[in-house]
């Protein structure tokens, strides 16, 4: 049973209790658009750095009060929001353009070997076969199947139809792949043998298939976070990339043993650097990226720093173009 108590508030009475809070409005009509556009719930994860910090005796630990910093004001949280959804969108816009690749990759590699190779136990690892998880009782491979045959089920799509009128089930790799989510690719590259993952890794010279597998794991996470509107800009990172010893790739190294760079989006934002400058070698993906970073709503609680960002990261060899 829910103990929740808090009454409901119209959009005046929310705009009021902000102000009673200490957040400047200068314009009652500007915060009650984004209040009824945006809703006040979504809007308080942007104007939360901006209320004061707090530390307790017994915990030793800071929280944020109620009450907001001396010049906080309500269009730094829009402005805030509106970076964030820039920033989901530019990163969007390299996933897709990532997993486009990877899918034409991991059909090629596979494809040559058997045009059924992603229903063909024997083509791939048997941690991924053979190995039953406890939990659910059966392999990430029959689980990745299931997946598989509901979209197969659910989907509309002509190519789909055509297909299996003219051919019927299953369908050849480089075709199904196409139905697969950035979710299902990622599970099934850690289902390929080291063999064929590492052919792929090396193409992104990525110089250890282990390190792949686990950014695209990180990738799909904040694809994830993004392509369900979520505040991505301060976000800790719940699955973070791996990184290679010093020296081995060097763009990277700088992010090596830093915390504060490997849990937050700066750590994501790099490994799509890495991907995008193989993909698509003239690109200006990364341009638009580090104009957007210079557009960053800076105010005294909040800076790029917050995003993992450090001092010198324009200079760092992976930012330059």
């Amino acid at each position: 049973m829910s103990i929740y108590n808090k009454p409901y508030l119209t959009f005046e009475q929310q705009l009021d209790l902000l102000k009673s809070r200490g957040l400047e409005i200068p314009s009652d009509s500007y915060a009650l658009k984004y209040l009824s556009r945006l809703g006040y719930y979504r809007l308080s994860g942007y104007w939360y750095p901006f209320r004061k910090l707090s530390s307790t005796l017994l915990t030793l630990s800071e929280r944020r009060e109620d009450e907001f910093v001396v010049g906080a004001q309500f269009c730094d949280a829009v402005e805030l929001y509106v970076f964030d959804k820039k920033l989901r969108l530019i990163i969007l816009d390299a996933i897709e353009r990532i997993e486009v690749a990877i899918r034409v990759d991991i059909a090629y590699v596979l494809g040559k070997k058997d045009p059924f190779a992603h229903i063909n136990p024997a083509l791939l690892h048997g941690s991924f076969t053979k190995v039953v998880d406890p939990k659910t009782g059966v392999t990430r491979f029959h689980d990745w199947l299931i997946k598989q045959e509901y979209l197969l089920y659910r989907s509309k799509e002509d190519f789909v139809q055509h297909y299996q009128k003219k051919y019927g089930l299953p369908l050849p790799i480089w075709v199904v792949i196409e139905l697969w989510d950035f979710g299902m690719l990622s599970v099934f590259y850690q289902g390929m043998t080291i063999k064929d993952k590492k052919i792929i890794a090396d193409k992104y010279k990525i110089p250890n298939w282990q390190i792949m597998q686990s950014w695209l794991r990180c990738l799909n996470y904040v694809r994830n976070t993004a392509a369900h509107h979520s505040r991505l800009w301060n976000r800790k990172l719940v699955i973070r990339p791996k990184l290679d010893k010093l020296g081995e790739m060097p763009g990277f190294d700088h992010l090596v043993g830093n915390v504060d760079m490997i849990t937050r989006v700066y750590a994501a934002l790099c490994v799509l650097i890495h991907f995008m400058d193989n993909v698509y070698l003239n690109s200006s993906w990364k341009k638009r990226l580090k104009n957007l970073i210079d557009q960053f709503p800076q105010k005294t609680t909040v800076n790029i720093h917050n995003m993992g960002f450090p001092k010198n990261w324009y200079h760092q060899k992976l930012w330059s173009i």
